[in-house]
Order: C-alpha cells, then sequence, then structure tokens
C-alpha cells in the first residue's frame, strides 16, 4: 500500500494542491489499491448487467439521446448509483476521497452526487464533448467543487482517457453550451468548442488512479478504438451550503429532475 494511504487518509503532497488551483485538475496516484478497486468492480459490473434497477433517465447513453436502445449504447451512464445501490454508501473509495476533497477545497465539503461511466469496446463515438461542469449547475454562492474521476481500467489516450484545458478555470467567464443531441428533454449532454490557443491535454491514468477536476475547467475525452471498457466511477464534492441549496431547488443531479429545473441550471448570460 502507498506510504500516501492511511486508512481512509489520503495525503494530497503541497505541488497537487498547488496545481489543482492553478490548472482546474490534478492527477493523484494510487488512491486505491488493486484489491480495493476490485470490491467496487463487482458492484460496478451488475450495475453495467442491469442486474441493480436504475429508473428512467438515469440509465442512459451520454454520447447519444434518450431514445438509443442500451443494446447501441457507446458511453453507458448510470446517475446516482449510490442512491439506487445504497450499500455502496460509505465505501472506501467515498471515505478516502472525502479525505481528499478537504485537502483540495477546504473544510464543508460533502457528497453531491456520483456517476458510472463505461466506454464500450470498439465504439469511437464514445466521445465526452469539451465542457464545463458549471454549465450543468445551478449558479451558487460557493462554488467549490471537487469531481473525482477513478479509473477501474488503466485509462489511455487510445480508449478514451480524460483530457483537460488546464487553466480554463481561471476565465473570466464560461464558455457558451449548446445541447450535443437535441434539447434537454432529448439529451443530457451539453457542449462547447476549443477556441484558437486551447491547447487540450490528454491525462492518461492507471488503474486505481484518479483525476480530480473543479466546476470550471474544461475536459472531456474521446472514443475508445481498443477491444476493452474503459470503466470509470465518478464522485463529486462540492460544499455542504450549495449542495443544501441544489436540492432545496429540487435539482438532485438525477436526469429524471423536473425539466423545469433542468432549464434553470448553468450561469445566466454564460452558458444561456
Amino acid at each position: 500500500m502507498s506510504d500516501r494511504i492511511d486508512g481512509d487518509e489520503y495525503r494530497v503532497s503541497d505541488e497537487e494542491k498547488a496545481y489543482f488551483s492553478e490548472n482546474g485538475y490534478v492527477h493523484l496516484r494510487g488512491v486505491l489499491t488493486d484489491d480495493e478497486v476490485g470490491e467496487l468492480e463487482a458492484v460496478y459490473d451488475r450495475f453495467l448487467r442491469r442486474e441493480i434497477e436504475v429508473p428512467g433517465k438515469d440509465y442512459c447513453d451520454m454520447a447519444g439521446d434518450y431514445g438509443r436502445h442500451p443494446e447501441d449504447f457507446s458511453i453507458i451512464n448510470v446517475m446516482l448509483p449510490r442512491r439506487y445501490y445504497p450499500a455502496w454508501q460509505g465505501n472506501i473509495y467515498e471515505r478516502r476521497t472525502a479525505s481528499a476533497a478537504r485537502q483540495l477545497c477546504g473544510d464543508g465539503m460533502a457528497i453531491d452526487y456520483d456517476q458510472i461511466l463505461a466506454k464500450q469496446p470498439f465504439k469511437l463515438d464514445a466521445v465526452f464533448a469539451w465542457h464545463q461542469d458549471m454549465a450543468y449547475w445551478p449558479d451558487t454562492p460557493d462554488t467549490r467543487t471537487a469531481t473525482f474521476w477513478l479509473a477501474i481500467d488503466d485509462s489511455t489516450v487510445e480508449n478514451g482517457c480524460m483530457r483537460f484545458v488546464p487553466a480554463t478555470n481561471r476565465e473570466p467567464a464560461l464558455r457558451p453550451h449548446t445541447p450535443q443531441y437535441g434539447d434537454r428533454g432529448e439529451s443530457h449532454a451539453l457542449g462547447t468548442e476549443l477556441q484558437e490557443g486551447d491547447e487540450p491535454v490528454p491525462v492518461p491514468i492507471s488503474r486505481g488512479d484518479v483525476t480530480v477536476h473543479n466546476e470550471r475547467v474544461m475536459h472531456g475525452s474521446g472514443g475508445n478504438s481498443t477491444a476493452g471498457f474503459r470503466r470509470a466511477y465518478v464522485l463529486a464534492y462540492r460544499s455542504e451550503d450549495t449542495v443544501a441549496i441544489e436540492r432545496q431547488l429540487g435539482f438532485t443531479h438525477s436526469h429524471n429532475d423536473s425539466g423545469e429545473v433542468l432549464d434553470q441550471v448553468g450561469v445566466e448570460g454564460q452558458t444561456r
């Protein structure tokens, strides 16, 4: 086990904290051991096999509209797996990332949502469009965010690893975003465009590693040209006050949230 792990604690270095603040993302190595990933993987694959019921639009394809049949999905998306499988709540990934979120963002951070994203083999269209997460969310006074992206499989350029545009988190305004596959009633995915001067950085990571990104950095990922899955387990922390405001608005990060709520997300004058 890494000397950076002490039970439920993971030590984030001062250099990593500074990199996260400056660039909007950071790669943390060895957050979970192979055995710890394996325990999560067993449940993860039950979601993929649809042995755990996920209602409505919370089981969908993030590379297409809601009309796609599951056998045609390119990016299998499960929103809020901890809601639909409560035994997952409090797992080692949640406990250890809570420690890292506190070090990166300060006190008062809470789990806002979790998500499964699995790119199927040989799916070149398993592309996650360039976006900034704040475009998906209500505008709140405290936007601090640490979104952890755990590699269940080694994540490579060939199978569609995460890509970031460093320091876009420090731009004065969010980029304009538009729905990618019809309106928000037909699909959830939003996207924006690269601009002149943007220099995307692919970030391949190993099984058990995470990337962490904030609410404003631009990121996306490419298709999967390999014979294997590219499985990721996402866990997002935001401030306790922000989570409370979201829930008061009826916003839970479920794709089944009401259309009236989803129509109000984003930042007025920037993303919509």
